[in-house]
């Protein structure tokens, strides 16, 4: 029971779920209801934390909930930057702790500082600030990688067009110290629970406030062209894809996750069975899901080869392990047509033309 657990306790975190709402905003009811619940039901002073991904202004709200609580409660900002897929070791070894709270409360920045000591002994890592602040600098930090991304792949397109390798351009770019090299690698698009909710986020707090972040404008929209890179590609090679069977290996976002929410897997699984074609996929743990969600639609098979077998198109949408040195000579025995489309470009040094594989990447 919620409301138990948090009696004599000297702090509480919020990670509730933020989803987004339909013009882009967070919806906070979640953090709204935790916030009233913690109000209601503690026996002491207590810092509340809010870790969820917030926009700016939710400390203030979630004080306006609070403030007639019977004990005094210290709201904190305190946004987490934990990456899917390795959040213990983010957690465990963060390059920075960001802790929005107001310049007087001492009572809050002492706790905060016991918290985090255990991961700051060698260096100090929280950045201190105020809450509108630490609100805002989680959708900013989210917003570059995903602009990053967004950019990297327009400049794949222009790549294939001019004969540049998008590789070569990579590689002399982040090796730029000011520049650095992640978050350049070109795909079909970005995807999961993070980046195209908190750009959408950051779009939707500037025009309330009457200012228009165009480039986080255009971030998501190359980031929508670019999810239907892959059956443009398909299309190219196939024409028609009514009565073709494509496999597709990788349907989580990235790997290491379950997580298909906003996957480019699904953009491109929509737009094969929209023409009236038949998809036969693998990953390695986010089928049951994939599953779920189109039932008998799609074919989901435990074997990465079996889904390849009799199709007329392999397509690497997520870069899994498993994926990186895969058998190309059972794959050219097994499948009706020896096409390949590399979504992640890990197999572009693979000499697959001259195996005999009609092979595509993505700016290369």
């Amino acid at each position: 029971d919620p409301s138990t657990s948090v009696k004599g306790v000297d702090i509480v975190f919020v990670a509730v779920g933020t989803p987004s709402r339909s013009d882009g905003g967070a919806h906070l009811g979640f953090v709204d209801d935790v916030a009233s619940m913690v109000a209601a039901n503690i026996t002491k002073e207590v810092v509340l934390v809010l870790k969820s991904t917030v926009p700016v202004g939710t400390n203030k709200r979630v004080r306006n909930i609070v403030k007639h609580a019977a004990h005094e409660v210290h709201v904190v900002s305190n946004p987490e930057f934990l990456k899917e897929g390795d959040a213990v070791s983010d957690f465990m070894r963060p390059d920075r702790i960001v802790v929005g709270v107001a310049d007087d409360d001492n009572h809050a920045r002492s706790i905060m500082h016991r918290v985090y000591h255990p991961v700051c002994l060698n260096t100090e890592k929280i950045v201190w600030m105020n809450p509108e602040s630490a609100e805002m600098t989680k959708y900013v930090a989210n917003t570059m990688l995903a602009m990053r991304i967004s950019f990297m792949n327009e400049v794949a397109g222009l790549c294939e067009r001019v004969g540049a390798d998008v590789h070569s351009v990579r590689h002399g770019v982040g090796s730029d110290e000011r520049i650095g090299s992640k978050f350049l690698y070109s795909g079909p698009g970005y995807g999961g629970s993070c980046f195209p909710k908190d750009v959408s986020a950051l779009v939707h707090t500037g025009r309330e406030h009457d200012v228009e972040i165009e480039l986080a404008v255009a971030t998501d929209r190359v980031n929508q062209r670019q999810k239907g890179i892959l059956v443009r590609k398909l299309r190219k090679h196939l024409g028609d894809l009514r009565g073709h069977k494509i496999a597709v290996w990788g349907i989580s976002f990235k790997p290491k996750t379950d997580d298909i929410r906003e996957s480019p897997a699904l953009s491109l699984i929509d737009s094969v069975l929209a023409d009236g074609g038949h998809v036969s996929a693998h990953d390695p743990i986010a089928g049951e899901n994939a599953a779920k969600l189109y039932k008998d639609q799609i074919t989901i098979v435990d074997d990465q080869y079996e889904a390849a077998k009799g199709a007329e198109a392999l397509i690497l949408v997520t870069e899994w392990r498993p994926y990186q040195s895969p058998d190309f000579e059972r794959l050219k025995d097994i499948m009706a047509r020896p096409l390949i489309i590399d979504g992640r470009n890990i197999w572009s040094t693979y000499f697959l033309k001259e195996m005999g594989f009609s092979y595509e990447g993505i700016g290369v």
